[in-house]
């Protein structure tokens, strides 16, 4: 479990604990409901992370977009429901070149508006190798108020390894160069860390 679930979830159960208390056995269940909520929430399950030279998934939910950007890059575009997992995951290995937030508005995640216009947090990272770079766009919603980032730039970091969330529901964009076969089409689940959604592809035959 992730610490600000904890603390999320004591506030609540303090809350249910002193209604119980002042009014009754019923009172209490509104808060103990969310403060339950709020540790499924903020869970942070252990997740097998892809060998190779491929790209995983940022974050866990559903594919919304997969779109050709006018750069010549390819978006691809996760949704993330209240329902899922709201870590996020180095998509590779690589050393952080920038982190740039962008104030915005809270549009609904899901839309193709959110990429450009709601409130994000976009971090770009060489890839080890030295093939290329990656962007990550952390984009809140209509309802995620906060985006939390705990790498700077300069940090090398490694595929699979956390690096922060959004509160409540948002989307996750990464924006991959032409080095990169997708693997992934429009409305597939996936997994932060674990999804491969890109592959490198073979020297010579870019």
């Amino acid at each position: 479990m992730i610490r600000d679930g904890g603390y999320y979830a004591l506030a609540f159960g303090l809350l249910a604990a002193a209604c119980g208390i002042l009014i009754g056995p019923w009172a209490a269940v509104p808060g103990a409901a969310l403060a339950a909520f709020c540790l499924y929430f903020f869970r942070d399950p252990e997740r097998t992370v892809p060998l190779g030279h491929v790209c995983v998934s940022p974050a866990d939910g559903k594919v919304v977009q997969l779109r050709r950007e006018p750069d010549g890059r390819m978006r691809i575009s996760i949704f993330l429901s209240i329902f899922d997992v709201h870590v996020n995951r180095m998509p590779i290995s690589g050393r952080v070149r920038s982190v740039r937030y962008s104030r915005g508005s809270f549009h609904l995640a899901h839309l193709d508006s959110a990429s450009v216009e709601n409130e994000q947090n976009m971090l770009v990272i060489d890839d080890a190798g030295g093939d290329g770079a990656v962007e990550v766009r952390q984009i809140a919603g209509l309802i995620a108020r906060r985006i939390v980032c705990r790498r700077k730039e300069g940090d090398f970091v490694h595929k699979g390894e956390r690096f922060g969330l959004i509160k409540f529901g948002s989307r996750v964009d990464i924006l991959l160069g032409d080095e990169w076969d997708i693997a992934v089409r429009l409305g597939d689940k996936v997994s932060g860390g674990a999804t491969i959604l890109a592959s490198r592809k073979m020297r010579g035959l870019e």
